[in-house]
């Protein structure tokens, strides 16, 4: 199966700091990966370093087969990567309609619409505010705000930084469901996130990551039905 996204002995951090020690990670097409571990193990960081937003020390990253490596944030957008952080992920000051067309701002009036018409049949929830402004809005509301416009963009693959943090309940099942159905329309997905549970349930396969760098790899069944999972967490074994 041909990979989106091979990443072969990422070596990063923030400036001269290193985090990432050698990370091996790869996503299929049509895949759901998740990456799971205690705090500050390096997951965030890891994203942030495939998209262009924390340092690349050593390593290759290749999407689709083309190295990317190093690249800016806006050459990999347009190579159809999307990016959600965890926090700072809306424009407060802007309304929910202004948002999405931040997340469109190089496309057609035309696909534009057909973007944010998708969006509101996503989250169904976000169209009666789409006047109010972000600020305004529940975390979950944000979080669904946050993801309709990183698609907006159309990305084939999309990079989401613990959607769930934060949420009630029926929020984390919703966003969920709806990034597992993205792979319905042709997108892969790779995600960070503190609910291991919730997110290797919808998974194909997930990484355990611990010290800043991959310590247990396999199917999501197998990581979930694991006796041991819970020492990589305390750090009792790698």
């Amino acid at each position: 199966m041909q990979p989106v996204l091979k990443v072969t002995g990422m070596e990063g951090g923030y400036g001269n700091v290193q985090i990432l020690n050698g990370i091996d990670l790869h996503v299929n097409q049509g895949e759901f990966v998740t990456i799971i571990g205690p705090n500050g193990c390096g997951k965030s960081t890891f994203l942030k370093a495939l998209f262009g937003l924390a340092s690349l020390h050593n390593g290759s990253v290749l999407h689709n087969d083309v190295n990317v490596s190093g690249w800016r944030t806006d050459r990999l957008v347009s190579r159809g990567i999307g990016y959600v952080p965890q926090v700072e992920n809306v424009f407060p000051s802007l309304s929910v309609r202004e948002n999405l067309q931040m997340g469109g701002i190089k496309l057609k009036n035309k696909e534009l619409a057909g973007g944010i018409t998708r969006a509101f049949k996503m989250f169904p929830d976000l169209e009666p505010r789409m006047n109010d402004l972000a600020a305004s809005l529940s975390g979950g509301e944000r979080q669904m705000l946050a993801i309709s416009r990183a698609l907006i963009s159309n990305p084939t693959f999309l990079m989401l930084d613990e959607p769930t943090a934060a949420l009630s309940p029926k929020y984390q099942q919703e966003i969920l469901a709806n990034i597992d159905d993205l792979r319905k329309e042709g997108i892969s997905v790779l995600l960070v996130e503190q609910n291991a549970r919730l997110s290797l349930s919808r998974s194909d396969r997930g990484y355990i990551f611990a010290g800043g760098k991959v310590v247990y790899t396999g199917n999501a069944e197998e990581i979930l039905d694991n006796p041991n999972i819970g020492d990589y967490f305390l750090g009792l074994q790698e």
